[in-house]
């Protein structure tokens, strides 16, 4: 990513994780990021589509410490499908480790927003307080979850948006997933799906509601 883009992009970020940032505050930094950053995918995949070598596909693994490491990789894994980008889970004992396959650029923006939107699923859930009575894990991890449904549909929204504006985009987008999965499955080639997780907590609308104003747009994780 260019400085002057990463900069604007960093900029915006910053005012979004301020805890002192208003939910109407936070949509709009959220709806400029979102635009800067699935606009500059695509356009690092049209150049790529001339010079392969330009953006090539790489991998890189993501650890996520405790507590909540399972529901953290599971928002990883949201913010990377709709950048093209895929994830292989890999054992849990304690933290949680993510396969990220990619390209560089697409690698690039998933590390950035999410770094991001821990720190403000972070103060999320210390606004949110635990319901009398309701355990607070199960409801943390509800909220976790609510919060990255939104976040999901919110970045294939910005990306679709992104590749229609560009002649040509969407077919040169799937030969690059395509490359991507290859990758993976080279990597993997017995890949076994995750079991669904059954969540008690009641904190999956409050999460759901903080995924809508989280601002979308660097690589450390920060534990929650």
């Amino acid at each position: 990513m260019s400085d002057t883009l990463l900069a604007r992009v960093r900029k915006l970020l910053a005012m979004a994780e301020d805890p002192a940032c208003t939910p109407g505050e936070a949509e709009a930094f959220t709806a400029k990021a979102a635009e800067l950053i699935a606009k500059y995918g695509v356009d690092q995949a049209m150049l790529a589509a001339e010079d392969p070598t330009a953006d090539p596909v790489g991998d890189r693994v993501v650890t996520v410490d405790p507590p909540y490491a399972r529901d953290k990789a599971g928002l990883l894994a949201a913010v990377a499908a709709p950048m093209r980008c895929r994830v292989v889970h890999l054992e849990r004992r304690g933290l949680a480790r993510s396969h990220l396959f990619g390209h560089t650029a697409d690698l690039e923006r998933v590390e950035l927003l999410f770094t991001s939107l821990l720190v403000q699923a972070a103060h999320g859930l210390a606004a949110s307080p635990v319901p009398e009575g309701e355990h607070a894990a199960a409801y943390r991890r509800s909220w976790m979850a609510g919060y990255t449904q939104a976040i999901s549909g919110r970045l294939w929204a910005a990306e679709r948006s992104a590749a229609a504006e560009t002649p040509g985009a969407e077919i040169v987008l799937v030969d690059r997933t395509d490359l991507v999965e290859r990758r993976r499955d080279e990597a993997y080639p017995r890949l076994a799906r995750m079991r669904p997780r059954r969540l008690r907590g009641s904190g999956i609308l409050r999460g759901f509601q903080a995924g809508q104003v989280a601002h979308l747009g660097g690589t450390e994780v920060t534990s929650i």
